[in-house]
């Protein structure tokens, strides 16, 4: 039986837990080497070899193409001029993080070529002091002093530093970590020079992420203390917007505003110095502004920033000079259209990054089963199954009869002329999925995110086995062991608990033998393990309709389907007959059918629900009328699958039949 859930019931178990929760330890859990776990089959397998063999090489074209993204060039001052948008440096580091990332797994010469053959020029562009921000070098030379805190200089430093850093480890060679260090050190001498100048510099900041990074690479304390200083300094100089995140120190932040994806990556780089240095003045501001997301701004696809254009809802009517436009932002608490919702998939890439943090620092798993919620929905959906066009921007729905025309696409493009940060930055994101998929601690091994894979660290070697997502189960063989005893922290997901009463959501058993589980935990099955050794878990995965807070106004009188962790959508192309989707309304019978598009596996729903007729609108209102709907068969797919059929109209939210 489908189940109805109403995600204000949820909100309120998460916010419970979360104000119960003390500042933990930092660096609770550790992420594996680079390499260490291997995609072998199924979905993420899939998408990692999509992503190999068509996003990296579509992607290295558009870059090095002088007439379309001229990245490369850039980086060769001989060009004498600058084309693409002033964070196009990073854009193309981002590049080279996903091609390292694929490289670990593949040890491909053509890819460890082609990234020698790009470090040399980036290196050869890179000023005797450090400085590398590509529009101030060509505009002004290698004399300027020039700086452009405003104008993405921080966030293509940051993504340097993240990108050679995972370049050394997949490789060994210090060739672009040489330059990230150079970079950092001429931040470092920078902020030294000229205190407090840098406190306006939350432009998409990359660069706490990558100093901490940087530390965790080389050791080297004063990157940790510069990430740690400059977000203290955020907002402090009392010149800053909602916009950036830094009208008020970062410090006493309690809720989310401004541009999502600096937002993001705000929240991102404080967790990660926390779990270096455990301030707990860094780590208190986190916690209300992700409940204050997860309760009153998140997207049901995990999208985040409502707004392409608004005004911030920490500004007073009563005083218009305090009002403050934000672009591209969260908005005011339940605040989420459907058709206009913005929601950048570099944003769901900074939520994940974000997540992931705070799951490390605190091993709870309602952080991990976001991650999971953005790989599946909020970040895939930027991308085609082909790999190679991309969206920017992430909507709920897409109506090709409405009156106006929105900036963005509504059909995924080869290359985002406006803004092509969000293709490399997925790019990356699906190549380092693996290393998402399992943690460690002192006492063992936590396993994450399931897809068929390998894991050999030192004294173990384990595989996964299982058609994840599609089917919940999931067994895990031990191949090598410890001699000692080892735990392993299995994730049961939060939605597990959508299950029937009759129902228990997850089952686990090590040997045949039971193991209590909760959902939205993790269990722990501690013993001295031998290989042959297996361990099957079996998640349940019933169809589940959402309903939302009905503060939600965008969404009254309608439902979101979900199965496991995938959400679903409406797709004209699966209703020809209809002339408008929003005539159609769900019911609560579904059978599940195995499905391709474009040769990609799938699960669709397909069930019977109610056709209302479609009216002709002259006006803004009409007479209702009751009583007039025929039954009609529709099915659903993935929301990350929608637009890969042609030109279509979408809805996640769906009408809802009158007693479900």
């Amino acid at each position: 039986m489908t189940r109805i859930i109403c995600l204000l019931c949820l909100t309120a178990l998460r916010v419970q837990a979360q104000t119960a929760e003390a500042p933990p330890p930092p660096a609770h859990l550790q992420q594996l080497p680079l390499g260490s776990v291997r995609w072998t089959q199924g979905f993420w397998a899939d998408r990692f070899k999509v992503c190999k063999d068509s996003t990296i090489p579509h992607l290295w074209s558009v870059y090095t193409d002088p007439r379309q993204g001229h990245a490369l060039q850039n980086f060769d001052i001989a060009a004498g001029i600058h084309i693409g948008p002033p964070f196009q440096d990073g854009d193309f580091y981002k590049l080279i993080e996903a091609m390292a990332a694929v490289y670990a797994s593949t040890h491909d010469p053509r890819l460890d070529s082609t990234m020698d053959h790009a470090i040399a020029i980036i290196a050869k562009a890179q000023r005797a002091d450090g400085y590398l921000h590509t529009p101030v070098l060509i505009e002004h030379g290698a004399h300027s002093a020039a700086t452009h805190r405003l104008d993405f200089e921080a966030y293509n430093f940051g993504h340097l530093m993240t990108a050679a850093c995972v370049h050394y480890r997949a490789t060994g060679k210090k060739t672009l970590l040489v330059v990230a260090e150079r970079a950092a050190g001429y931040l470092i001498h920078y902020d030294s020079a000229h205190p407090g100048a840098m406190a306006l510099n939350n432009i998409c900041p990359s660069h706490y992420m990558g100093l901490v990074e940087l530390y965790r690479t080389t050791g080297v304390r004063a990157y940790l203390e510069l990430a740690d200083r400059l977000i203290r300094e955020h907002g402090a100089a009392g010149k800053g917007t909602d916009q950036n995140q830094d009208r008020i120190p970062f410090t006493r932040q309690t809720t989310a505003v401004g541009h999502a994806v600096r937002a993001n990556y705000l929240y991102a780089g404080a967790a990660d110095v926390f779990s270096e240095n455990g301030d707990s003045a860094l780590w208190r501001p986190l916690l209300p502004i992700w409940t204050d997301v997860t309760s009153h701004k998140l997207y049901v696809t995990g999208g985040c920033g409502a707004l392409y254009d608004g005004i911030s809802p920490m500004g007073t009517a009563y005083d218009p000079a305090q009002i403050q436009t934000v672009h591209q932002a969260y908005g005011a608490d339940y605040q989420l259209p459907n058709r206009t919702a913005h929601n950048e998939t570099c944003a769901a890439v900074g939520a994940l990054l974000w997540n992931w943090r705070m799951f490390q620092v605190t091993g709870a798993a309602r952080y991990m089963d976001l991650v999971e919620l953005e790989l599946y929905n909020g970040i895939l959906s930027g991308v085609s199954l082909d790999g190679n066009r991309f969206f920017y921007t992430n909507p709920l729905r897409v109506l090709r009869s409405a009156p106006d025309t929105l900036r963005w696409a509504g059909t995924r493009q080869p290359y985002i002329t406006l803004s092509d940060c969000c293709p490399p930055n997925a790019a990356r994101t699906i190549a380092e999925a693996s290393g998402y998929a399992y943690s460690r601690d002192d006492r063992g091994v936590w396993v994450n995110l399931y897809g068929g894979s390998t894991l050999s660290l030192p004294g173990l070697r384990m595989e996964q086995t299982t058609d994840y997502p599609w089917n919940g189960r999931i067994v895990l063989s031990i191949d090598e062991a410890p001699a000692d005893s080892m735990s392993l922290y299995l994730r049961i997901p939060g939605w597990c608990s959508f299950a029937d009463a009759a129902d228990v959501g997850a089952t686990l058993t090590v040997d045949g033998a039971a193991v209590p589980v909760m959902p939205g935990s993790y269990a722990e099955v501690r013993r001295h393990w031998r290989p042959g050794d297996s361990v099957v878990l079996s998640l349940s995965m019933p169809v589940t309709l959402l309903q939302a807070n009905p503060q939600v106004e965008s969404d009254l009188g309608q439902v979101a389907v979900k199965r496991g962790p995938i959400v679903y959508c409406l797709e004209s192309t699966d209703v020809p007959d209809v002339h408008n989707i929003l005539d159609v309304a769900v019911g609560v019978e579904w059978k599940e059918v195995p499905f391709a598009v474009g040769g990609t596996y799938m699960i669709k729903l397909e069930g019977t629900g109610r056709l209302y007729p479609e009216r002709t609108w002259n006006g803004l209102y009409q007479t209702v009328v009751l009583g007039v709907s025929t039954g009609t068969n529709f099915r659903l797919i993935p929301y990350f699958a929608w637009g890969n059929r042609g030109a279509s109209d979408m809805t996640v939210w769906i009408r809802q039949m009158d007693n479900p």
